[in-house]
């Protein structure tokens, strides 16, 4: 495979920091660059079946129609725990894998008239933080080393998010994987002192860039509004330092 067909899996720095609306972002923004855009959910918990879950929500936001939930869990836990709860087995790597590897080697959309295939940027969306257990001593760092793939941080605004953010690529770094650079999942209207240094000191403390800040509440836009506007959110040179940080090729 090469690297054109790599994921870039988008974890955070804990709960509820944003990661689904900044999944759909990033997708916006790819798609605006002509990428052909997926969005994947291995483990989605706390939803009964039929509901939409967070990568559907991220495609309704973002237009993105290859998508891809491998396992559903009802309660609204960490995957680990929701499965023991639940009395279902526990997720392993070997079972998230293989429908991911079949859905990164699935045909895109689009192309052009001499039927060369459009670059790709396909997104994985973790559960939770970095560690968090998609399945007993299973968390996202294993998930991306199986994949060699790539993550983006979502990080918060305010005060505090420095230590986890750094806490969180240094883990990244220690795992031998690449961190492709942070995104503040929900900025606010009006920054405080801390937010607007965080801004800058994040850089600085983790080593990788500050790639975009989403808005607070931009999840209730209009998705034809939220498509219109998500391309400023980020740095200019996004998608390249997304492309950059993808390998050459992946060994299967």
């Amino acid at each position: 495979m090469t690297g054109a067909d790599r994921p870039v899996i988008v974890t955070g720095t804990g709960t509820d920091v944003g990661k689904t609306i900044a999944t759909a972002a990033l997708a916006v923004l790819g798609r605006s660059a002509g990428l052909d855009v997926g969005i994947c959910k291995p483990v989605q918990t706390g939803l009964a079946p039929g509901e939409p879950g967070d990568a559907h929500e991220a495609a309704r936001l973002s237009g993105v129609e290859r998508v891809l939930e491998v396992r559903r869990l009802p309660d609204p836990l960490a995957p680990e725990t929701a499965a023991r709860v639940a009395g279902l087995s526990q997720t392993t790597c070997e079972e998230l894998l293989g429908p991911i590897r079949d859905w990164l080697d699935s045909p895109g959309t689009g192309g052009d008239a001499t039927g060369v295939p459009p670059r790709r940027l396909d997104l994985v969306e973790g559960a939770g933080g970095l560690l968090v257990r998609l399945g007993t001593d299973l968390t996202i760092v294993d998930l991306a080393a199986a994949l060699d793939a790539p993550l983006v941080v979502v990080a918060r605004a305010g005060l505090g998010t420095l230590s986890d953010t750094e806490l969180t690529v240094r883990a990244i770094d220690a795992a031998g994987l690449r961190c492709a650079g942070v995104v503040v999942g929900s900025w606010p209207f009006d920054p405080d002192l801390a937010e607007r240094c965080n801004l800058e000191d994040l850089p600085r403390l983790t080593g990788v860039p500050v790639l975009g800040r989403i808005p607070y509440g931009a999840g209730e836009l209009p998705p034809d509004e939220f498509v219109r506007r998500a391309p400023d959110w980020f740095e200019a040179d996004t998608v390249a330092t997304l492309e950059r940080s993808l390998p050459a090729t992946v060994s299967t």
